[in-house]
């Protein structure tokens, strides 16, 4: 797969990846060194020294190939990129988790990746169907926080609910029955905070999963951009 003549534009069914961009790249680097086939760098690249020292630490090969760059990235501002493999995690049964059900935009997922580890929270469950989280728009989006946080796909909440019955489940609803507070907010030892998709949120039938939860806001708008409410949910659990 190191080989040029292989790496193609993204596809959904394919085995890798792409981080467009050095920043995620260096995150590649750093926090999955193992998954990574190759990184391909732009010959106008200021910081190609550095770059090429840490992928020769970590037995990373690297080339300079704009012509390669210009093809995966359809971006002419694109000076670097790695090619990663795929792969599966685990979550973590001691640890909070994020929970999306389908959560359909790219760029917003990438978002919550990236909150989400922001605020300390380093598991995320993915209800199917839903946006491709290695879809370099995604990563791009998480600015490489996807390779910090542990991520696993459910094909129906039912599936996640069964394997994580250790933890208190808050459905995050428009209709939810407690408002969430600082002063307030509950205090479970472990917990999972549920959200629905941007244009639907979570249906009725979320009523009765755990303990459902509003968050306050004006009549001026219908509701909070998905990203902001996973980010307040975040914060408030996490600063008990």
């Amino acid at each position: 797969m190191a080989d040029s003549q292989l790496i193609k534009p993204y596809k959904k069914d394919a085995t890798y990846s792409y981080t467009l961009g050095a920043f995620p790249t260096y995150e590649l680097i750093k926090t999955r060194p193992h998954i990574v086939n190759k990184v391909i760098m732009s010959k106008t690249y200021t910081d190609q020294d550095n770059l090429v020292k840490l992928c020769r630490a970590n037995g990373i090969p690297t080339e300079i190939n704009d012509k390669l760059l210009n093809r995966i990235s359809n971006k002419d501002n694109c000076y670097v990129a790695g090619v990663f493999e795929k792969y599966i995690d685990i979550l973590d049964k001691d640890k909070a988790h994020i929970v999306l059900v389908n959560p359909s935009n790219m760029g917003n997922l990438g978002t919550i990746l990236r909150t989400a580890a922001g605020f300390g929270i380093y598991n995320i469950a993915i209800i199917l169907p839903g946006a491709d989280i290695f879809n370099p728009k995604t990563v791009r989006a998480s600015m490489g926080a996807i390779f910090r946080v542990n991520h696993h796909l459910y094909s129906s909440f039912e599936e996640y609910a069964k394997e994580y019955d250790n933890h208190e489940f808050f459905t995050f609803m428009l209709n939810g029955e407690k408002p969430l507070t600082i002063k307030d907010v509950p205090k479970p030892k472990l917990y999972s905070l549920i959200f629905g998709n941007e244009a639907t949120g979570l249906d009725d039938s979320y009523l009765h999963v755990g303990t459902s939860i509003i968050i306050p806001q004006t009549p001026e708008v219908d509701s909070l951009n998905l990203t902001i409410a996973v980010g307040i949910g975040a914060y408030v659990f996490t600063n008990q």
